[in-house]
């Protein structure tokens, strides 16, 4: 006879407000999950009637560790709504800024949120084991040390030119607010060689970058970790050998569909900004895939809210869709998961759930369809054929990035030229702006509708929106709750399976992870992380 069991974990994930997962098991393996997000933030009320550049200054507070992502994509929703005129430096700049936001990423989630799982009592039997906790185990990790202290050097560079990170305001529609000097692009390159020199191919790959950006296929990559003891023995070797002994890769498939906007614009491409234009001109490329690659277009977006805690209307465009108007407080005493359980809303690209994140980047950049100018790496499409998407293959995407970006961060810094522009004023008009990026954790959107001088309608989308939203009307679960389906969870009172799952999506962890019997509501456990 099948043993039926529920799970509350509360919380699992977000750096500003709490996910929560229920998960509904049968012998010991989640045949249905829900995720709950139990905070209400309500930034597009905060913006609606206020002046468009709003935007520019309070976006950026929605979340602490990628407020530049929000600037990012609040600039350029202005700047196609106004249709300005951006140089070759504002786009050099604002592309530097996001992508060492996303750099400093890397390590940080790695160190402090999912590699700290690793080391849990779950995997004390395998061989690796030792060297794991010898190195990953929370703040005593001889890596954890290095690498979360490296990742504070990125940032440093955002800062040269925004002038303080996180919250900066330094991108504007039509450029940038900022002209930098010889001495702080010296100083820029001085910081990021000392975190290659640091942690990027000292600790964590064990060889130089251009080595690593050979890699081209799974093959390759094995046998890169057997090339020598270096590589073998890095935190990326590692990972490659352990993440295999701990069985990550059969577990955390999710809903098998990857969404990229893409980012980084080229500094020539994009000179008058358009929507339409866009695709072409990010250098890491966009797309829908679902199996087969095809074009992004924003409007074929819509967000739904049966499952939400506000009052219902039919799923929309963010262009269409009214501000949100949650329910009143008595209405969330009691959640039942068949009907409304959540704070987010649920986005879906085409009527069909997508995973937004490092593993829909690396995908697009396998597309034998980008223009030269953006990515061209086929690696992941070869990981996907031999393991599909699980929690390895998400994670080791995240990983994968950290060469690329570097490489792109140093190019980047020698193309701005000093004694060019980098702003041009706009005119301000009503209208619609769509402005995107990609996020460390994924895709970002704003919608701007501007009318009578202020802003009439503002909807902000989070890649976390994409991944830890409720069921939609149909009753199709959101990303992480269909990849915690299927997960095997040896010990009820640690499930740290599950949060491997949502870790991988980099859900936001919090500190302290709580386990309770669904039924009696009875704590089994409290463990912090």
């Amino acid at each position: 006879m099948a043993i039926s069991k529920e799970l509350n974990i509360s919380p699992v994930g977000r750096v500003e407000g709490d996910l929560d997962v229920k998960v509904y098991m049968e012998d010991g393996v989640v045949t249905r999950a829900h995720t709950q997000a139990a905070m209400f933030r309500g930034f597009e009320r905060i913006m609606a009637g206020k002046d468009p550049q709003s935007g520019l200054i309070v976006t950026p507070r929605i979340c602490g560790i990628c407020g530049g992502s929000h600037l990012y994509s609040a600039s350029s929703a202005l700047d196609t709504a106004w249709g300005t005129t951006l140089t070759p430096n504002a786009l050099l700049l604002r592309a530097l800024g996001q992508a060492t936001e996303t750099i400093q990423s890397i390590p940080r989630w790695f160190y402090a949120i999912f590699a700290t799982d690793l080391a849990n009592k779950k995997f004390a039997n395998k061989p690796l084991y030792s060297e794991v906790v010898k190195r990953w185990a929370a703040y005593v990790g001889t890596s954890f040390q290095s690498g979360v202290t490296a990742s504070a050097l990125p940032v440093q560079v955002y800062a040269l030119f925004g002038g303080q990170w996180p919250h900066s305001s330094y991108m504007v529609p039509g450029g940038v607010m900022c002209a930098p000097t010889l001495k702080d692009i010296t100083r820029a390159h001085s910081i990021m060689n000392q975190f290659r020199k640091d942690w990027l191919e000292t600790t964590f790959l064990g060889c130089s970058i251009e080595r690593y950006l050979e890699i081209k296929s799974w093959d390759q990559l094995m046998a890169w970790v057997e090339e020598n003891e270096s590589h073998r023995n890095s935190d990326l070797g590692l990972f490659l050998r352990a993440g295999q002994e701990f069985g990550l890769h059969k577990f955390g498939q999710g809903v098998g569909k990857f969404l990229a906007y893409g980012t980084y614009i080229h500094k020539d491409l994009w000179n008058k900004p358009k929507i339409e234009t866009r695709n072409h001109a990010v250098i890491s490329p966009s797309g829908f895939w679902d199996g087969s690659f095809h074009e992004f277009n924003h409007m074929n977006i819509q967000e739904h809210v049966k499952h939400s805690w506000y009052d219902d209307v039919p799923a929309a465009h963010p262009w269409d869709e009214p501000l949100p108007s949650p329910l009143p407080s008595q209405n969330l005493i009691d959640t039942n998961f068949n009907e409304k359980y959540s704070w987010s809303k649920a986005p879906r690209y085409a009527n069909s759930p997508a995973e937004v994140g490092p593993l829909a980047r690396v995908i697009m950049a396998g597309n034998p369809a980008n223009a030269a100018h953006q990515y061209q790496d086929p690696l992941f499409l070869d990981v996907m054929d031999k393991f599909g998407p699980s929690v390895f293959t998400r994670s080791l995407a995240r990983l994968h990035e950290a060469a690329r970006l570097y490489v792109n961060i140093n190019d980047w810094l020698s193309q701005i030229d000093l004694n060019g522009e980098f702003y041009i004023k706009p005119e301000e008009r009503d209208g619609k702006g769509f402005g995107c990026t990609e996020a460390a954790r994924g895709a970002l959107a704003h919608w701007i509708e501007i009318k009578n001088g202020v802003i009439e309608n503002y909807q902000v989308m989070a890649p976390t929106t994409w991944n830890v939203g409720p069921n939609d009307e149909a009753g199709n679960p959101g990303p992480i709750e269909a990849a915690l389906e299927g997960t095997e969870i040896e010990d009820p009172h640690d499930p740290v399976e599950v949060g491997l799952v949502a870790r991988s999506f980099d859900s936001c962890l919090v500190c302290t992870v709580h386990a309770h019997d669904g039924k009696d509501g009875k704590e089994l456990t409290k463990f912090k992380l």
